[in-house]
């Protein structure tokens, strides 16, 4: 049987489950089952490489098949910014697998690990660099993360922008009294009671009148109406410096607005995601 292994180039193979420190794939083989011939997927890894991080043989086998699976169902195009939070060091998991663009900075505050990254809750953000400016129009919009933690919070987001964008653009997935709060650029209250925060959870706006908000494979429709203008940058766990979250977040996304279909083919391309790196919920 050949031998498919990770080459560096000059005949030099690369034996061991990591990629490391100035080991760049210039050719992709097999590992495991899975093909990493995907140019998206080996942009990605040397991302991740040129910034000091590194991944398990585990994580590049989920990375690839998540891209494969979200470029067969149609919901590659859309997305601007992917941060899949593998490589447990922040040189990985500001990496974004889309494109080289929106490479994410860190506060000081986190924890990183195999399962995902985590805030302190009263300090710690991550500033997509993605200014809002950059999106095709209010009316086609869509992000969110899949949270690991199962909490209530007061005054903390999922995702943000500054507190001076009107209408308000974020995400409260579990407040206090036990309610999801979704507005994106609206000010609809939308989101309903939820016992469980933990998962996917996401919210996509298609129109002017139409946004969903998900959790897992629950998509809710709403006909809050937008209003307002792109400007502001999108943080993760926090609202443009204010309002921290403590929650362990396994991926990140924002992107063009995606349909109720495209956020069904999403939740079940990043579970199977999670489940091959056994972070699952």
């Amino acid at each position: 049987m050949p031998d498919f292994g990770i080459f560096r180039g000059f005949g030099e193979k690369l034996f061991g489950d990591k990629l490391v420190a100035g080991q760049l794939p210039t050719q992709l083989g097999m590992i495991g089952s899975v093909s990493l011939f995907d140019p998206d997927v080996q942009d990605f890894f040397n991302r991740v490489i040129a910034a000091g991080g590194s991944l398990t043989s585990t994580e590049q086998n989920a990375v690839t098949q998540l891209v494969l699976q979200m470029k067969a169902v149609g919901i590659w195009t859309p997305m601007k910014a992917i941060y899949p939070m593998v490589g447990s060091s922040a040189a990985a998991c500001s990496q974004n697998l889309k494109s080289a663009s929106f490479t994410g900075t860190f506060s000081s505050g986190w924890t990183f690990a195999s399962t995902g990254v985590t805030p302190n809750g009263n300090s710690a953000f991550m500033d997509t660099n993605l200014n809002l400016n950059t999106m095709n129009s209010i009316s086609n919009i869509s992000y969110g993360y899949y949270c690991r933690t199962n909490t209530l919070s007061s005054g903390s987001f999922g995702w943000g922008v500054p507190s001076t964008n009107n209408p308000p653009n974020e995400f409260w997935i579990r407040y206090n009294d036990g309610n999801k709060y979704g507005y994106l650029f609206d000010g609809g209250n939308d989101g309903g009671a939820v016992s469980d925060c933990r998962g996917f959870n996401a919210m996509s706006r298609i129109g002017l009148n139409v946004k969903f908000i998900q959790l897992n494979s629950t998509i809710a429709t709403y006909a809050s109406s937008a209003s307002g203008t792109l400007s502001s940058r999108n943080f993760i766990f926090a609202r443009g410096g204010q309002g921290y979250e403590d929650r362990e977040n396994a991926f990140g996304f924002i992107g063009d607005g995606i349909t109720s279909q495209n956020m069904s083919d999403l939740y079940t391309a990043v579970q199977t995601f999670q489940t091959t790196l056994g972070r699952q919920v």
